[in-house]
């Protein structure tokens, strides 16, 4: 099969294609010939040097495909050779054939091609996890959403807005804050023009929002708390602003405020079983009706890797970029299906 390799720690230039042997399907894992891949800031980070895949994972690039079932350990398990899945993965994306946890594999939403099914898993699995597992967002409280026009961002602000919360997200642009009110972000915050703190506790009336997904961390970290409500949680994702943050404890111990933080892809199988399972049965229906759609800025083939990541470098993008495997992946599965059985 054709595949990505990182040849050495880099820039962009370092990806590569090159042949490789098909995967094989373990215990519990599924072999997807993929049809599409997203690419997110963690495989940027991994392209550096600066984030190496858990133990047993591929050493490829990829945290998310989409494509067919072609056969693996499926018995028992709701899915069949020939199915149409997205899925999220601990590596390995980034070529024509996957081996995917089973348990994390989900089906491609009716009515999106594979280019658009494969930007969903990596964000939808993070926001999920983070802004209601573990900062547990109720509905009517008020999310800030840091980066709003990332992938991320508009999986956020999507999903919090059909579920009932209200959204404050920043952005570097004005055109960039008004893509995430058009997502659904009640008040969009130009980050290089106006203060997020003072915007925050305006739009709440002095009162601050009740959960922070913030994936920049670093000087943000004590401003974000000025932001928060009684009982607010800040939840952090990466730290692409800086490790290190000065933090008035006093001020969290008085006002009862969780700070935590959690990275997904070296969790168990067993762990992001549980979320695609909650995503299967609260937030695909939502895509499938709708009322959340994917957000897919531009899509390059596979052999273009070097030329998605600069993209995703340049921060020039709203929403997902997708790497594409095979010229099927625009293709809807019900078309494709029935194409094929003509």
């Amino acid at each position: 099969m054709q595949a990505i390799e990182i040849s050495q720690p880099g820039g962009p230039e370092v990806l590569r294609l090159a042949a490789r042997p098909l995967p094989r399907a373990g215990r519990g894992e599924a072999l997807v010939r993929v049809l599409a891949a997203g690419v997110n800031r963690p495989d940027v980070l991994q392209r550096r040097g600066a984030y190496a895949p858990p133990p047993g994972a591929s050493d490829l690039p990829g945290l998310e495909v989409a494509g067919v079932i072609e056969g693996g350990d499926l018995d028992g398990t709701g899915f069949a050779a020939g199915d149409a899945v997205c899925a999220l993965v601990a590596g390995g994306g980034y070529a024509e054939h996957c081996a995917v946890p089973v348990a994390q594999i989900l089906p491609v939403p009716a009515g999106l091609s594979f280019a658009e099914a494969a930007s969903l898993p990596e964000t939808f699995f993070t926001v999920w996890s983070n802004v209601y597992d573990r900062a547990q967002l109720a509905p009517g409280e008020v999310l800030l959403v840091q980066g709003g026009s990332s992938g991320i961002g508009v999986t956020a602000i999507q999903l919090a807005h059909a579920l009932g919360n209200r959204v404050l997200a920043t952005a570097g642009s004005d055109e960039k804050c008004r893509a995430c009110v058009e997502l659904g972000a009640a008040r969009a915050i130009n980050y290089r023009t106006e203060d997020f703190v003072a915007v925050a506790r305006e739009f709440t009336g002095g009162r601050g929002v009740d959960v922070i997904l913030d994936m920049v961390a670093g000087d943000y970290v004590p401003r974000e708390l000025q932001c928060l409500a009684d009982d607010g949680r800040l939840v952090l994702i990466a730290l692409l602003g800086g490790a290190r943050a000065t933090v008035d404890l006093g001020a969290v111990l008085r006002r009862r405020l969780v700070i935590t933080g959690s990275t997904l892809r070296p969790r168990p199988v067993e762990f992001k079983a549980a979320i695609a399972r909650r995503l299967r049965s609260e937030v695909w229906p939502l895509i499938e009706a709708g009322r959340i759609r994917p957000v897919v800025y531009r899509t390059f083939p596979l052999a273009e890797a070097a030329a998605a990541h600069a993209l995703m470098e340049s921060s020039l993008h709203v929403g997902k970029i997708v790497l594409e495997t095979d010229p099927q992946a625009r293709e809807k599965p019900a078309a494709r299906a029935a194409a094929t059985a003509s």
